[in-house]
């Protein structure tokens, strides 16, 4: 989009066991509010916190995936804040001394090359409690809150001005939530992991922090609105007014929070209760595992798959994991049953693919490959094999699938060439889709067991005049 400037915030909680500055377990999901609290996480006095290890390694994994370069020290502070959420009056994160500075994340642009987006900084924090809106329409008539959350660790990712428009930030969101699967330090399936803040401008004009998105589609989504809303503005001559905007997801709108807080408003000084950590050492001994883009290069070259196959199943460390299991002596095959046809009913279900078997779907394939079931047969084994426990070669034998012998086959086309002869006057006047709807006929009566790609040609020879039916 001409002239759009954009910047993302990007909180993702770490998928550890405690939380950030105290031995609370963050598998508070299921239970009740304010269940999984002590005196550090609620900022009772006299309180002291104590750095969560993990959590410091798995942000560095982050910064070393994403090419940042790490201080010999970073420093914690205090950013101080009124909030219900808010339980100590500030929250520990990371001011002018974070974690990692600079970096950058490869995305397709829109206009279909490599684009490199800057990053600024990826620093740990703290996550704040849940405020829980009570009552209907707009105006809650009380809120509730839930410490259960007030302590996660959290990292943030804050990239440069560097994106154009709504698709390349859901672009870099889509291949950010694939690299920190493949680093292990993320749940996507934990409500509330990713969270994204968004800055949005019309060059030249004042820009607008929209809050709280939750979603990879809702980044697209806020995103588009504003843009739509602030053009709208411009167009009538009315000022853009730097404030910050609440996506409202269920409306597909932003609506107006409160006027802009600058930096030095929130009165940030280094956190007395917890000494600087020294990171270099500790970033320099991590090893990171196969990435996304190295994955997908690999999938190219050693398996011959096309860019988008290699891109999709890339996408998530599962699906590629059960792509190599599955992918036997014919991975292409393999590769187009998985990106085309599976996850297309995994999606349609809610289902991940790790509800798949992998021995069944093999079992599928290698029907498929050695032609005794049709492709349209195969999808709907496929469909029965998941929603039941059935072995693919029990669901063919049980529906009678295999592939039809030829002489089944040639009585097929008789009976539809003698059924109905407009359609076979119309292929020999010249109308050439007519061979099309007889061939359906063909697969009615065959049940679908004919080979597609044999009919077309064996159809052809019993309609010409003098013609072989064979």
């Amino acid at each position: 989009m001409s002239g759009v400037v954009i910047g993302l915030e990007i909180h993702c909680q770490l998928d550890t066991r405690t939380k950030l500055f105290c031995p609370c377990s963050t598998d508070y999901r299921d239970d009740g509010p304010n269940t999984h609290v002590c005196p550090v996480c609620l900022g009772l006095p006299g309180t002291m916190p104590a750095v969560n290890r993990t959590a410091v390694e798995y942000a560095l994994r982050v910064a070393k995936a994403f090419h940042c370069e790490v201080p010999v020290e970073c420093e914690f502070s205090r950013k101080n804040y009124f909030y219900p959420d808010l339980p100590k009056g500030y929250q520990i994160t990371q001011y002018d001394r974070p974690l990692a500075l600079g970096g950058y994340i490869e995305i397709e642009g829109d206009g279909g090359l490599e684009k490199r987006v800057r990053l600024t900084r990826i620093h740990i924090e703290e996550d704040p409690g849940r405020l829980v809106h009570k009552g209907g329409g707009d105006r809650a008539r009380y809120s509730l809150v839930d410490y259960n959350r007030s302590g996660v660790p959290l990292i943030e990712i804050v990239t440069d001005p560097d994106l154009s428009s709504p698709k390349e930030a859901r672009r870099l969101i889509e291949h950010l939530r694939a690299t920190l699967e493949y680093l292990d330090v993320y749940d996507p399936e934990k409500e509330g992991s990713l969270r994204v803040d968004a800055n949005v401008s019309i060059a030249g004009h004042e820009r607008v922090e929209i809050k709280n998105i939750s979603s990879y589609r809702g980044v697209e989504k806020a995103l588009t609105f504003e843009i739509t809303r602030q053009r709208s503005l411009i167009r009538r001559g009315v000022a853009v007014e730097r404030e910050t905007r609440h996506f409202v997801e269920e409306r597909g709108t932003t609506r107006a929070s409160r006027t802009k807080v600058e930096e030095h408003d929130y009165r940030y000084f280094p956190e007395p209760d917890l000494p600087p950590l020294r990171v270099a050492d500790r970033a320099a001994a991590i090893e990171l595992p196969e990435l996304p883009a190295a994955r997908r290069e690999r999938f190219r070259v050693q398996y011959g798959l096309s860019p988008n196959h290699a891109r999709t199943l890339t996408g998530n460390p599962g699906l590629a994991e059960f792509f190599e299991t599955v992918a036997g002596d014919d991975p292409v095959l393999a590769a187009t049953w998985v990106a085309d046809t599976l996850l297309g009913e995994l999606n349609y279900r809610g289902r991940p693919v790790g509800s798949v078997g992998p021995a069944r779907f093999s079992a599928l394939l290698a029907l498929l490959k050695s032609g005794r079931i049709t492709d349209r047969s195969g999808v709907e084994v496929l469909r029965i094999v998941l929603d039941g426990d059935e072995h693919p070669d029990a669901v063919v034998e049980r529906l009678g699938l295999a592939v039809t012998g030829d002489d089944t086959v040639s009585a097929a086309i008789a009976e539809v060439i003698a059924e109905f002869p407009q359609a076979v006057a119309d292929y020999r006047a010249g109308r050439g889709n007519a061979i099309n709807y007889l061939a359906g006929q063909v697969m009615k009566k065959t049940r679908g067991q004919a080979d597609p790609r044999e009919l077309g040609r064996r159809l052809a020879d019993a309609l010409a005049e003098d013609g072989p039916c064979t």
